[in-house]
């Protein structure tokens, strides 16, 4: 059986295929799941008030002799209008920044975050997950919880929501974080890097999706009681 980054609980449950015994592994601790799950639903909200806050002013030019970036359709907004919208950004904000910071404060002590960090030896390992994944290629030996193209997905993640907190601080609060705002360029600036972190989420999402759908019910279900039954990695 090959060894993880980091120590799991394993037990052992019954297959409800075969009925005989199989190992079992506590891949996602409770403060993981809630975590996952409140910013899966503050990511949404986020993203729909964001872009309803865009079409406000869908340009990253000046506001005179205007042309418009992208015409964002307002189906897919929430908000119904600038301050709907902005009251909707402004509350699920806090909440993401909340969720994040208990989420990386668990992962740095607990050292969970083994698991899932992106790492130098795993870059070998990207490129034949992608192709097992998009283009039906052989599928790698599983040793870990997370294979190198997961952890490049998740550490991406972070990076995506600690860019889009940072840029948003000073969106929300230009003057008061004027000094963030010189570091990242300027106002006009932070505002391009904080829709460079929504597409980063816009792009991460479907990949993840797509993941959950090939690894397969019990893939998901651990994410909800954070056991996993019978993962490949035990096997070996």
């Amino acid at each position: 059986m090959a060894s993880t980054q980091f120590q799991m609980d394993v037990a052992e449950t019954r297959s409800p295929k075969s009925g005989a015994t199989v190992p079992a592994a506590y891949e996602h601790p409770w403060i993981v799941r809630a975590a996952h799950w409140i910013s899966a639903i503050c990511l949404f909200v986020l993203l729909a008030s964001g872009l309803r806050i865009f079409r406000a002013f869908p340009s990253f030019g000046p506001k005179v002799d205007q042309q418009n970036f992208l015409d964002v359709p307002k189906g897919l907004t929430i908000g119904g209008w600038l301050g709907g919208a902005l009251q909707w950004h402004f509350t699920f904000m806090w909440i993401f920044i909340g969720t994040g910071v208990i989420y990386l404060g668990y992962q740095l002590f607990s050292g969970h975050y083994k698991q899932v960090l992106f790492t130098p030896k795993d870059i070998p390992g990207v490129w034949p997950m992608a192709r097992h994944y998009f283009l039906f290629g052989p599928k790698p030996p599983v040793t870990e919880a997370y294979n190198p193209l997961q952890k490049l997905a998740y550490t991406s993640a972070v990076g995506f929501g600690i860019l889009s907190v940072l840029t948003g601080l000073v969106l929300y609060k230009p003057v008061q974080f004027s000094l963030l705002a010189a570091m990242m360029g300027g106002f006009h600036l932070t505002r391009i890097w904080h829709t460079v972190a929504m597409l980063g989420f816009l792009a991460f999402i479907p990949g993840h999706l797509i993941m959950v759908a090939i690894h397969g019910w019990d893939n998901f279900y651990s994410m909800m009681i954070g056991w996993k039954r019978d993962p490949e990695y035990l096997r070996r």
